[in-house]
């Protein structure tokens, strides 16, 4: 159905053609209609924002709220209304001065000299899983033996979170992030992290060791400034944030190049342009399919359209990150362009604490996998991938691969 047809269309939109490009029906509001109505699972009618300008303009707009406990959050299912409580109200869905006070209390963690500093241990890990996959020979799954175990073996080193228990909070992380699922299924799953979190904080604070939760304990809970159940939600955010994304852009990355071999040629005959192509794959593949969600505290407008307070706004940056107005020819995946203004990890107070880390794990695995296996191809016919729909980060299930 067009949008013509409706004056605010369903939301999500369904996926249409190709899965690797954004729906076409955002591409379609993003040319004519680019600030619109859309209708929520619940009969809500937030905001839906599509180009590039006037997104960038409202992540940097101090009117627009990234708190859920705003009345008017636009959450985009049931089971996400009722089961984002407190364990996930941290920084990241607070607003100044309490979203830069916590976030100031990670921010040292997360920065460029100190996650290069992990570059080579990075390397050395990524070796390390494409030499098993190697040897276990084709065809593999690049998702379950390379894309997965990289970002999750980097996260769980660095908060200090066992590996060995990765298959307890992968599972639970996924269902959090189901927009399909159950509230009491993503509740419970939310709780069980919760716990598990909370009792590693307990151990942590007993016998602190060099790791993130260690020293959010000691720095801050201990002197008052987090309780232990802030404590643990904050590392309930890194752990899922810190996987489920730079997996699934990774399996997305191979995909795409494989799909334009022209582009995986180039970068197997030059491997230094690996940190250009690294920018112009988190423009043109978005893993968060439904954008990032708002509420406007105030009156306020974005590109010449009046919204209230109260009002749900909605940042498509998929639709944003192939906005003609931006980039030259957007629908082409071109390693050399100059990508650095996409918006893969937001824009604004709110943008990704954790991108330098991101960036150093999608280099190290796209260096190593042209360097190593430059004949390296998809298995399985696009049609027959198992797409991962349905949830607040896109991405794919398996991506079996042959080299």
């Amino acid at each position: 159905m067009s949008f013509t047809d409706s004056p605010a269309p369903a939301f999500p939109f369904s996926t249409t053609g190709c899965p690797m490009d954004p729906p076409a029906l955002a591409t379609e509001l993003r040319e004519e209609r680019p600030v619109t109505r859309v209708t929520l699972w619940d009969g809500s009618r937030p905001w839906l924002v599509t180009r590039h300008a006037d997104i960038r303009q409202a992540l940097r707009d101090p009117r627009l709220s990234s708190d859920v406990r705003r009345h008017g959050f636009p959450f985009l299912s049931a089971a996400q209304s009722e089961a984002i409580g407190e364990a996930l109200i941290t920084f990241i869905r607070m607003d100044p001065p309490e979203h830069t006070a916590q976030r100031r209390m990670l921010t040292q963690e997360f920065i460029v000299k100190r996650m290069e500093s992990m570059r080579s241990e990075i390397d050395t890990t990524v070796d390390a899983l494409l030499d098993r996959m190697m040897a276990g020979g084709a065809p593999a799954d690049l998702m379950e033996a390379f894309a997965l175990p990289l970002p999750s073996l980097v996260i769980c080193r660095m908060l200090g979170v066992p590996y060995e228990d990765h298959a307890y909070f992968q599972t639970r992380s996924q269902l959090v992030q189901d927009t399909t699922a159950a509230p009491e299924e993503v509740n419970t799953a939310l709780g069980e992290l919760a716990v598990y979190l909370d009792r590693l904080a307990g151990e942590k604070a007993s016998e602190p060791v060099d790791d993130l939760i260690s020293r959010l304990v000691v720095e801050q809970e201990i002197p008052g400034h987090l309780t232990r159940h802030e404590v643990a939600g904050m590392a309930l955010n890194l752990l899922i944030a810190g996987h489920e994304t730079t997996a699934n852009q990774i399996a997305l990355s191979v995909l795409a190049l494989q799909r334009h071999p022209e582009q995986w040629a180039k970068l197997c005959e030059h491997p230094d342009l690996v940190p250009a192509a690294v920018e112009e794959l988190l423009r043109h593949q978005s893993i968060v399919p439904t954008g990032l969600q708002r509420v406007a505290g105030e009156d306020l407008e974005i590109g010449g359209t009046a919204i209230r307070a109260g009002e749900g706004v909605l940042l498509q940056i998929g639709a944003a990150n192939r906005d003609p107005r931006a980039f030259t020819d957007p629908d082409r995946l071109d390693v050399e362009r100059n990508a650095h203004r996409h918006m893969a990890f937001g824009f604004g107070v709110h943008q990704c604490l954790g991108q330098p880390l991101a960036r150093i794990e999608l280099q190290s695995a796209l260096t190593a996998l042209v360097r190593r296996l430059p004949g390296l191809r998809i298995a399985k016919p696009l049609e027959e991938l198992d797409f991962r729909h349905g949830g607040n980060i896109y991405g794919l299930f398996s991506l079996p691969v042959e080299w």
